[in-house]
C-alpha cells in the first residue's frame, strides 16, 4: 500500500482538509465496509446488561471462509441516520456490546477486525450515569489480554477514548483520510488557545493525520485513497483493505496465541 505525499501531481493535503474530508457524511461507514469485506454477517445485539446501542455495531461473518468477528463505530449517511446512530459516538452499552463479542471471539479462537469511526464517546448525562469511562477502560484492559488477532482500522475520525476502545489492535491501520487524535481540533484549539477558530491551525499542531501517525510509529499501514477521498472510487480502497486483511491473517495463523498477546502488550508499551 502506498505511502501518502505528493501523487499524480497532486499537492500535499493540509492537515485540515483531511480532517474534513474525515468528516464528510458521504463516506463509506462501517456498516458499508463489513457489506463488501465480509461474507454471512450476522449482527448481533446487545450488552447483556443496559439495551443495545445503534452507535456500535458488530457480529460474526467470513472472511474468505474465515470465520471473524467485526465490530465498527456506525455513523449515517444522512440526518435521520445520523440521528439514529448518534453520530457515532457510543454509550457504555455499545462499548460492552463490543466487548462481550470480543470475549466470545477469544472463547472461539475468532480473529477480531475493528473499524473505527467516532468524534469520541458519547458524553451525555445517562452516559456517564452508566458508567462511560469504566467502560471504556475495560475494553483496553480486556483487549490487551486476548489470545486472537485484532486489527483496528480508522476510516474516518478516530476521537479520542472512544476510538482507543477499539484500537488496542496488534496493527493499526488509517485510510489516507482518516484522523486519529485525543479530542477534535476545535477542542484543541479551545483550551490550548481560548478559541475554537483557530481549529485549523490546531489541526497541523497536533499531528493527527495518517501520514503524521505513521511516520510517528503509531500506526502500521496508511491505506491510499483516491483524490477527493474513498467516495471518489471506494472498490480502489476495498481491494486493498481486503489484501491487507488477508496478508494480515496469513502472517498471525503462524504465531501461537501467547505470541499474538505479548506483541500487542509490547507494541503499546513502546508508547
Amino acid at each position: 500500500m502506498g505511502e501518502v505525499g505528493v501523487k499524480n501531481g497532486q499537492e500535499k493535503m493540509e492537515a485540515w482538509d483531511r480532517v474534513t474530508l474525515s468528516r464528510k457524511m458521504e463516506r463509506l461507514t462501517a456498516s458499508e465496509y463489513i457489506k463488501h469485506l465480509f461474507d454471512d454477517f450476522i449482527e448481533l445485539h446487545g450488552d447483556r446488561c443496559f439495551g443495545d446501542d445503534p452507535a456500535m455495531i458488530g457480529g460474526i461473518g467470513l472472511f474468505e471462509g474465515q470465520p471473524v468477528t467485526v465490530i465498527g463505530e456506525q455513523k449515517g449517511n444522512n440526518t435521520k441516520d445520523n440521528i439514529y446512530h448518534n453520530f457515532g459516538m457510543p454509550n457504555p452499552e455499545g462499548y460492552r456490546k463490543a466487548l462481550r463479542l470480543m470475549d466470545q471471539a477469544d472463547k472461539f479462537n475468532r480473529p477480531i477486525i475493528c473499524f473505527v469511526d467516532t468524534p469520541g464517546a458519547f458524553c451525555g448525562i445517562g452516559a456517564e450515569e452508566r458508567g462511560q469511562g469504566e467502560a471504556i477502560a475495560r475494553n483496553l484492559a480486556k483487549m490487551s489480554g486476548y489470545r486472537v488477532p485484532i486489527l483496528s482500522i480508522v476510516i474516518g475520525e478516530g476521537g479520542s477514548g472512544g476510538a482507543l476502545a477499539l484500537a488496542v489492535g496488534n496493527e493499526v491501520w488509517m485510510l489516507e483520510n482518516a484522523t486519529y487524535s485525543i479530542l477534535s481540533p476545535e477542542g484543541f484549539a479551545s483550551i490550548l488557545w481560548k478559541d475554537s477558530n483557530r481549529a485549523k491551525e490546531a489541526a497541523e499542531v497536533m499531528k493527527i493525520t495518517a501520514a503524521d501517525l505513521k511516520e510517528l510509529g503509531i500506526i502500521e499501514k496508511v491505506i491510499t485513497e483516491p483524490e477527493g477521498g474513498v467516495t471518489e472510487n471506494p472498490v480502489m480502497v476495498i481491494r486493498q483493505i481486503r489484501r491487507g486483511i488477508r496478508e494480515f491473517l496469513k502472517g498471525m495463523s503462524e504465531k501461537t496465541p501467547d505470541q499474538i498477546r505479548e506483541e500487542r502488550y509490547e507494541r503499546f508499551r513502546k508508547f
